[in-house]
């Protein structure tokens, strides 16, 4: 890709958005304004806002890389994402916002009055995000070393700055405009390269089995291996090799790997025939020991895939840059009608990243090898069409990607900062909050220095399997059952989500070694931590109910019963 023209691109996404949330720091003015944009978001500008923030780095680069690597399996990701919100809409949206809270640690203190409650979900909240915002900046390092060769880290201190700036000069207001703007300029960034893609692709009579398993060579390839490869081979593979393999120093020379495990050194060019399938590679020098979600996700399919519909479609009402959207909604009435547009938008958008994913199989499938799958939706301009066109159009990709990049982690980093200055530091002021700003996104960014090597749409999908096991039984429960107490909140949230967490930790830091059913089940925690999680906090408040809390009966009905009406029953009771 030709940064003559890419980084211009990234450079005008980065200006229009620090101009955009400039224009929502003018109309800026209270505390309630920096929280929940006072309340006062109407449908079609919310919708477009929580489309924006919710549409990440895995939804951008994640899912077309994934679909190159795995295939039509990867499809449940963006039916996973685009569902989520009509759970959302058939059970939360509207009680929520009628709980009148700005953060979830509200809703839980509201729901339960209990401190104690209030700052496990709090807790929850930080962990979650920070999860959720390291994909963000490591896709933004990844999208700006495939633009210019620049160092991976950079990429996530330019959105770190471009966010912090912006939420703390703004809060809600400035975000809301940002990310608006942003789903429109993701959406364009998507769908005008995708046509001409499309018709490159119909031009040039390439088979149509773009979903063939497994991935083949169109035409001879030559791949350099930057790190230490691991190939796994389920039947013998002839390839030329120039360099090192399973410890034989080779120069060029044609061999013949039989069925197995084989050791790929560093620096090491393979060069595959046409029509030679696309071995399985795994990275690191402890990768067989090592075992990756996809490796889980190929030995037990059906698992792997059942989980990831549990995490998926659970998982997005417990996002707190998602659930802090709906506070900003009027009434409960826009808050449905702000979900039903978001069903549309998000809905529009995921018809183009397995487009990619698809192409990619076909025209870059040694992506796969090279560990950098997920810049598929970045190089495939250049590959398919060429020339200035090419370059272009690879220029408006790479401005969506970043703005992607920008819009999610502005809407994380302004839900954990909610928190951090609601929770942890000594005011709600607004300089407390923008100082809540800084921590919020500083943690993060330090740790993405450190943690990789996970697929950015897999990484997402391990905050939403713990997102899905705390906050959604804390959430259903909470609004539709009037026996939940507050140890069982507690101890749902922390048997659930913690077992999640556990496992999210387990999986990121490549335990257990040999693969198996022990790392499928950490690999995929949603099939058995959201039960765990529902089952747990059911059975403890049913062993506690003389800690119901007082007054249940009305915060239900403040939940459920339509502003007006509720407004109406209050006005009888104080009149004489």
């Amino acid at each position: 890709m030709n940064p003559n023209y890419a980084i211009p691109a990234v450079a005008l996404v980065v200006v229009a958005t620090v101009l955009v949330g400039a224009f929502g720091l003018r109309i800026s003015r209270t505390t309630s304004d920096f929280y929940v944009a006072s309340r006062t978001v109407g449908p079609r500008l919310n919708a477009a806002a929580i489309s924006g923030e919710y549409l990440s780095a895995a939804s951008f680069l994640g899912i077309a890389g994934l679909v190159l690597v795995q295939g039509s399996d990867m499809l449940w990701y963006p039916v996973g994402y685009t569902a989520g919100y009509l759970v959302l809409l058939l059970f939360v949206a509207a009680p929520l916002r009628r709980s009148g809270a700005y953060t979830l640690p509200d809703f839980a203190e509201a729901r339960l009055t209990s401190q104690a409650v209030r700052r496990l979900a709090g807790a929850f909240v930080v962990g979650v995000g920070w999860l959720y915002l390291l994909p963000q900046l490591q896709g933004a390092g990844l999208t700006l070393t495939v633009l210019t060769g620049a160092p991976d880290w950079l990429g996530g201190v330019i959105v770190a700055v471009v966010v912090i700036a912006i939420v703390a000069a703004g809060g809600m207001r400035s975000i809301t405009f940002v990310q608006a703007f942003q789903y429109w300029l993701k959406l364009t960034a998507l769908l005008v390269p995708a046509l001409f893609l499309v018709l490159a692709w119909q031009g040039d009579g390439a088979p149509g089995r773009a979903f063939e398993e497994p991935a083949t060579f169109r035409e001879q390839r030559s791949v350099k291996v930057a790190d230490t490869l691991t190939l796994k081979l389920d039947r013998p593979l002839t390839v030329t090799v120039d360099g090192t393999v399973d410890g034989r120093a080779l120069d060029a020379t044609r061999v013949r790997l039989p069925t197995g495990t084989h050791r790929i050194g560093a620096g090491t060019r393979l060069t595959f025939a046409a029509g030679t399938p696309v071995p399985a590679a795994g990275r690191g020098a402890d990768d067989a020991l090592s075992p990756s979600r996809a490796e889980s996700r190929t030995e037990r399919p059906l698992y792997a895939t059942y989980g990831l519909i549990l995490a998926t479609f659970l998982g997005t009402m417990g996002l707190p840059h998602v659930v802090v959207r709906f506070y900003t909604s009027p009434t409960g009435v826009a808050a449905r009608r702000t979900t039903v547009a978001v069903l549309g938008l998000i809905g529009a958008f995921y018809l183009l990243p397995p487009v990619y994913g698809a192409l990619g199989r076909l025209y870059a499938p040694e992506l796969t090898l090279t560990g950098a799958a997920d810049a598929a939706v970045l190089l495939l301009p250049d590959r398919m069409i060429g020339g200035v066109g090419g370059e272009l159009l690879g220029a408006l990709v790479a401005g969506g990607a970043f703005a992607a990049f920008l819009s999610t982690a502005s809407g994380l980093t302004m839900a954990v900062a909610g928190v951090l200055t609601q929770d942890v530091l000594p005011s709600r002021a607004v300089p407390h909050f923008r100082l809540g700003t800084l921590l919020a996104m500083a943690v993060p960014l330090a740790a993405s220095a450190l943690v990789g090597g996970l697929p950015v749409a897999d990484a997402v999908g391990l905050a939403f399997a713990v997102s899905a096991s705390s906050f959604c039984p804390l959430l259903v429960l909470g609004i539709w059952w009037r026996r939940l107490t507050p140890p069982g909140a507690a101890a749902g949230m922390l048997v659930g989500g913690g077992s999640a967490l556990l496992a999210v930790a387990a999986t990121m830091g490549g335990f257990p070694g040999g693969g198996g059913a022990l790392h499928a089940l950490l690999a995929w925690p949603a099939l058995w931590s959201v039960p765990l999680g529902f089952l747990t906090m059911v059975l403890v408040s049913l062993a506690t109910p003389g800690r119901v809390p007082a007054g249940t009966a009305a915060i239900l009905a403040r939940f459920h019963l339509p502003e007006e009406l509720l407004a109406d029953e209050l006005r009888k009771e104080v009149t004489p």
